[in-house]
């Protein structure tokens, strides 16, 4: 298992842990850092056999977040993401939330109303508290029902600056403003 470090846009830095595969280089994760461990424990914590290496693919991914983070349109695709690591419900919920465009936002009830789960948002919210890939699987772009931005694994915050960088506006309390409701 291999990871690279990357200095973001958001000032802070950004890890991508992945494999090199049969098939080619394989993401396991995505780290974006916080301000409460340093992104290398953080790698280290929960892949402890990870060492520092990169290749062209994974340096080009961490180019294209670098260029979301930046406020640009990037389309990303799930060919080397390990999905196949993640739960079944998990996979289901985070493709769901892959289809979510630039700009709109759901919330965990419409996604699991949209996958004939009724009643199930707090489901969906704990398979995306668990993304391990933000960003390519944009998991920001999911909000509480009554339009607050619900929790995100790099703090409220982060949430915000995403949902702001897609022009997504929100209320003086922190309410999420938006016509473009996707599910």
């Amino acid at each position: 298992m291999y990871y690279i470090l990357i200095p973001s846009a958001f000032e802070r830095p950004l890890s991508i842990v992945w494999q090199e595969t049969i098939d080619g280089p394989k993401i396991y994760q995505i780290f974006l850092s916080d301000k409460k461990e340093p992104l290398e424990k953080l790698v280290h914590s929960n892949f402890a056999d990870a060492s520092l290496q990169s290749c062209s693919f994974i340096k080009v991914l961490g180019e294209q977040i670098n260029k979301f983070l930046a406020g640009e349109s990037v389309a990303f695709n799930l060919e080397a993401v390990a999905l196949e690591e993640c739960s079944e419900f998990q996979r289901k919920v985070l493709s769901a939330c892959f289809d979510i465009p630039r700009g709109w936002i759901s919330t965990y009830g419409r996604i699991a109303e949209s996958m004939g789960i009724p009643g199930g948002a707090r489901a969906v919210g704990s398979a995306l508290s668990h993304n391990p890939f933000p960003v390519v699987i944009p998991c920001h772009r999911v909000v509480r029902s009554d339009g607050h931005s619900g929790g995100f694994r790099s703090g409220p915050e982060m949430k915000r600056s995403l949902l702001e960088l897609e022009k997504v506006k929100f209320t003086k309390n922190g309410k999420v403003l938006t016509d473009r409701i996707y599910y």
